[in-house]
């Protein structure tokens, strides 16, 4: 678990599951949560979504974006989230 980014508005947090040992034929596992902070709402982003989630992101970052510029990026995968944020 790797903290990426948080802001007033948003935390985006990576997480690298490795392979199984038991299944060495199955694929790492691993993708962004991000929590909207404001909505009180998280959505878990993996698979292709992650890889365009990351792909924004690298381009984004090339343009030395503001942190405006990234909580609207952010945001976007946002719209999405329908899990309620819980703290435990």
């Amino acid at each position: 678990m790797l903290m990426l980014y948080n802001s007033d508005s948003f935390a985006v947090v990576q997480f690298d599951i490795g392979r199984d040992a038991a299944r060495p034929e199955a694929p790492a596992r691993g993708g962004y949560e991000i929590v909207d902070k404001f909505a009180r709402k998280e959505i878990f982003l993996e698979g292709a979504v992650a890889t365009q989630f990351k792909a924004a992101v690298d381009a984004l970052v090339e343009t030395g974006p503001s942190e405006e510029d990234l909580d609207e990026l952010i945001g976007r995968y946002t719209t999405l989230a329908q899990q309620p944020l819980m703290l435990h």
